[in-house]
């Protein structure tokens, strides 16, 4: 029998978000930097499609924050 690895419990790569500069660009550069130093590429680009999709900075930052850990 196979058990689904859960994702959500996979630790997130540390991102030095706060304090940064606030633009939602040069969050996401820092978010995804993270990801890639981490080997997450694939979650790098889900995460960065999503940015770009979103229709807000409050959703924009809350999807940086799925897959980074905010420090």
């Amino acid at each position: 029998m196979k058990v689904k690895k859960d994702s959500s419990k996979q630790k997130k790569p540390r991102a030095k978000l706060i304090g940064a500069d606030s633009n939602v660009f040069n969050l996401l550069s820092i978010a995804s930097n993270a990801l890639r130093k981490a080997g997450l590429d694939e979650q790098r680009r889900e995460m960065g499609a999503k940015v770009m999709k979103s229709s807000s900075f409050d959703e924009a930052l809350g999807i940086i924050c799925e897959y980074v850990d905010a420090c």
